[in-house]
């Protein structure tokens, strides 16, 4: 019951105003009723007592009050309204992550490593997502495609989690063009109204067989926008040079070396833009501006059920008006 009350609405609440006319005629009829009442002064009541039925009388007139008060809520349509949705995207967007994962990820400027804090970034990123398709294309000395495009986001997440240097999986290295050619093989079929690669990188090219530039021109003849992160501090890093005979990694401080030029240029080519990660806060505000720039249109479809309570209180009404006609010209007909 409570419910109910809290999710009513009314499609003409300007007429419950006249719920105001009640007291005014209620006012009006105890003003009419004692101008027509005489007055008799008497030195005992003692032997006068109001009848059962002149109460019942009395109380015609609230019956009356009553079945006015819910014919104006009548009238003011009460009912409840269940709202429900479908949404649908208007313009997709289809987005690879061409993402670095040499041994140089493993560099400790930021943490706990720059390959654990771009996976969480990645991750918070598919999940801000919803209505887009998404891929991965891993790449260090050679790049392969993880996961291709696709709308399952559980698919995406986990393939972000996987995500390692493999040294035995990957010829170590930074291929660039490799990277970027791989992730433009992914989207160049694809249908979808915006298409996109972010591009992300710790190093110089260094390795591959296709260049930079000649993948940026290919991702430009599809219409493929090209996004580019260079994650680094700047200055020098702990990165990993050696494996000590347990198998951990030897880190050592050396300088940072991003070829900004060349992902500027990428970026530009292309008609994205190039970002410079240079902690795990800045990387975030990257990922979260790039979610920013590449919005995708969504149709929402509202549909209104409506349920009339109206007769209910239309039905009472009509029903007190019954009994106090009813009464009135039956019992009291003759009353006095």
């Amino acid at each position: 019951m409570t419910e109910f009350y809290k999710n009513i609405t009314f499609l003409h609440p300007q007429l419950l105003w006249l719920l105001l006319l009640i007291p005014v005629a209620i006012a009006w009829h105890v003003w009419k009723r004692n101008q027509q009442n005489a007055t008799l002064k008497m030195s005992s009541l003692s032997g006068f007592q109001t009848t059962f039925w002149a109460k019942i009388y009395a109380s015609l007139f609230i019956l009356r009050m009553l079945a006015l008060a819910l014919l104006i809520v009548a009238m003011a349509r009460p009912r409840t309204v269940n709202v429900s949705s479908k949404t649908k995207s208007t313009k997709g967007i289809d987005i690879v992550m061409a993402i670095d994962v040499s041994s140089s990820m493993l560099a400790r400027d930021l943490k706990p490593n720059r390959m654990s804090a771009l996976k969480k970034v990645a991750k918070a990123f598919v999940e801000g997502r919803p209505n887009d398709r998404i891929g991965i294309v891993v790449y260090a000395g050679e790049a392969y495609t993880k996961t291709p495009v696709t709308s399952d986001k559980a698919i995406v997440e986990k393939a972000i989690s996987e995500i390692k240097y493999d040294g035995s999986a990957l010829r170590d290295g930074t291929a660039i063009g490799m990277g970027l050619a791989t992730a433009v093989n992914r989207l160049k079929d694809s249908k979808a109204k915006s298409k996109i690669i972010i591009l992300l990188t710790d190093g110089v090219n260094n390795s591959g067989t296709i260049e930079p530039e000649t993948a940026s021109e290919i991702a430009k003849e599809y219409g493929i926008k090209v996004y580019t992160i260079g994650i680094g501090t700047n200055g020098n890093a702990e990165f990993p040079y050696a494996i000590a005979p347990n198998g951990d990694f030897i880190f050592r401080l050396m300088p940072v070396e991003i070829d900004q030029d060349l992902m500027k240029s990428i970026a530009k080519n292309t008609d994205g833009k190039y970002f410079r990660a240079t902690s795990n806060t800045k990387l975030a505000a990257i990922y979260e501006e790039i979610n920013k720039l590449e919005t995708t249109e969504i149709e929402e479809l509202r549909f209104y059920d409506y349920d009339e309570k109206f007769r209910i209180f239309a039905v009472a009404a009509g029903v007190l008006l019954l009994i106090e006609v009813g009464l009135r010209n039956t019992i009291f007909r003759s009353f006095i």
